[in-house]
């Protein structure tokens, strides 16, 4: 399923880039709200597992492309 470009594609450069940006926007508001800790790490830990996942779908995207067949 990973293998697919147009999947990779969509994980790339959509869906994981809009959950980082969301979940900086939750981590920004739980700081400003008070609640420093828990988002401190909502900052810097799952907005960055959805950034390197974003960079890990691309680059995969990219080798998948490469690998594929000039026939189809």
């Amino acid at each position: 399923m990973l293998r697919k470009p147009e999947i990779l594609f969509v994980l790339g450069y959509m869906l994981l880039p809009l959950l980082a940006l969301l979940s900086a926007i939750v981590g920004l508001t739980m700081i400003l709200g008070g609640n420093k800790i828990a988002g401190a790490i909502v900052l810097v830990v799952v907005t960055q597992l959805f950034a390197f996942g974003a960079m890990f779908a691309l680059r995969r995207r990219k080798s998948a492309l490469l690998a594929e067949p000039d026939g189809e």
